[in-house]
């Protein structure tokens, strides 16, 4: 029987519109509530108990929505608070963690770059996945808190962001990295320029599309896709000025019902 409830997707401001992006194209038919936590963003340089507490009221909010299953399309939200979640709800909850396995097997020189918060690189979970996935490779680890507000801030240009970028990727690249991910969803954003700027012979991974391949299957196991010949609505939602909001989804997503929560 379909299951005509909307998947909820949630992050502290726009870096999981990449992902809501792929759900939608997989997924066409499906509802859609993405959350913008704009008026406690950015998580990167907020405390664990900070980031948790926000999660979960974020849960409820979405629930609240009557949501079947909810995405946290943040990296260091899914790393500090996915667990507890899991534990303390009964639906399904997707994450995103960065795409060291699929770079452990794709690189050459062995040696592997990381861009994503500082809250990312520093939690035990992330050191606990590195451990569990990098197959030997050696990983080198950049936090980039300038690249979530250059995004927040829709200064998205290759004369915009040059010199940010290389001043975080040139010293991964020296010491050999040949491939680096982007462990921040924010940098989905930023991936055309990171990739320019890195060189056609470095690998940039990103894991959105892993991440809608999730949705998708996790909605067919548990029985919960939508009526397949329907188009799923839009909403997004954010906690501060609405302007601001507006203008960064019309630029990034294009039109959509906009509202505050």
């Amino acid at each position: 029987m379909a299951d005509a409830r909307p998947i909820g997707i949630f992050d502290s401001g726009i870096g999981g519109l990449p992902i809501a992006k792929q759900i939608r194209e997989r997924m066409p038919n499906e509802h859609l509530i993405y959350l913008a936590d704009t008026l406690h963003a950015p998580y990167g340089e907020k405390s664990e108990a900070y980031i948790l507490e926000r999660s979960v009221t974020i849960t409820e909010e979405l629930l609240s929505r009557q949501v079947k299953a909810i995405v946290v399309a943040c990296n260091t939200a899914t790393l500090v608070s996915i667990k507890t979640l899991r534990e303390r709800y009964s639906l399904p909850f997707i994450g995103v963690e960065p795409g060291l396995r699929p770079a452990a097997l794709n690189t050459k020189t062995g040696v592997i770059g990381v861009l994503a918060t500082a809250k990312t690189l520093t939690s035990q979970s992330f050191h606990d996945l590195a451990e569990r996935v990098a197959m030997g490779a050696r990983i080198e680890i950049q936090p980039c808190p300038d690249l979530v507000i250059l995004v927040e801030t829709l200064a998205l240009s290759y004369k915009d962001t040059y010199n940010t970028i290389q001043r975080y990727i040139q010293p991964l690249l020296d010491k050999g990295a040949d491939t680096l991910i982007l462990g921040c969803t924010h940098f989905t954003h930023l991936k055309a320029v990171i990739q320019q700027v890195a060189g056609p012979n470095i690998t940039i991974i990103s894991t959105e599309e892993a991440v809608a391949r999730e949705v998708d299957r996790r909605l067919t196991m548990d029985n919960l896709h939508a009526e397949v010949s329907d188009l799923g609505s839009v909403l997004m939602l954010s906690n501060s000025h609405k302007t601001g909001f507006e203008k960064q989804v019309t630029t990034l997503w294009g039109k959509a019902d906009i509202q505050l929560f």
